[in-house]
């Protein structure tokens, strides 16, 4: 549930970025039109809101890595070895 979270604000992210772009070439010379500024103050809350996210997922462990190589050496390859066979 964590991850469509994290997907749902990124997409947001990204349309906040081009409805931004739009109001950049729209608006051109125009400075009674706030909507840029408007559209920067959506994208930061959203990207506020997509840390606090990440944060509270890695803060928890539902989110991290499991890299094979970040696992260390095998539990069976360990005690082979103590063995000295």
């Amino acid at each position: 549930m964590l991850k469509i979270a994290i997907v749902v604000l990124m997409v947001a992210l990204v349309a906040s970025l081009g409805s931004g772009f739009y109001f950049l070439m729209a608006d051109q010379g125009n400075r009674h039109k706030r909507r840029l500024f408007h559209s920067l103050g959506v994208r930061l809350g959203l990207a506020v809101s997509l840390a606090a996210v990440i944060v509270y997922g890695v803060a928890t462990g539902q989110l991290g890595h499991r890299n094979p190589w970040d696992a260390g050496p095998r539990p069976a390859a360990a005690s082979q070895d103590e063995k000295g066979d």
